[in-house]
């Protein structure tokens, strides 16, 4: 697995790493968020979703409460999952979403520790820290080298 550190200085800084990050995402392919409570998970998937269909940052919105968001563009899709409300896994299998790893688009998963068995092992793995006392956040990205 190869990794990579980055640090970001604000909100804009980790939308921009996520929009030239997302740009480079070949589908398909499952994104893993992973971070505290306003770890910037969300601002991150902002930029993603931004360089994955080209659509504006401040138009992508959490999906906490309905779960997922899907975005389109052509003939790319991103799926944009938000599990901090799932209480156990098997909730995004009847849910149908396990249906969305392999529809050929790109799935980013926020809290997706929530359903770590049912996780591809190929797949990116993003993990946010906030900085104390600042608007820094420290990424970690981990992958198979071939993926990015």
């Amino acid at each position: 697995m190869d990794r990579r550190i980055t640090i970001t200085s604000s909100n804009e800084e980790t939308i921009t790493f996520g929009r030239e990050l997302g740009a480079r995402l070949q589908a398909p392919c499952v994104v893993t968020l992973v971070g505290e409570l306003g770890a910037g998970k969300t601002t991150l998937a902002k930029g993603l979703i931004h360089g994955i269909v080209g659509v504006a940052a401040e138009t992508v919105t959490s999906p906490t409460f309905v779960m997922m968001n899907l975005y389109q563009k052509n003939d790319k899709e991103a799926y944009h999952f938000d599990l901090y409300r799932m209480k156990h896994p098997d909730e995004f299998v009847w849910q149908g979403f396990l249906d969305y790893f392999s529809r050929g688009g790109i799935s980013i998963i926020e809290w997706s520790e929530r359903i770590a068995p049912l996780l591809p092992e190929e797949r990116i793995e993003i993990e946010l820290f906030h900085q104390e006392c600042s608007d820094q956040r420290k990424i970690c990205v981990k992958c198979h080298e071939r993926m990015l």
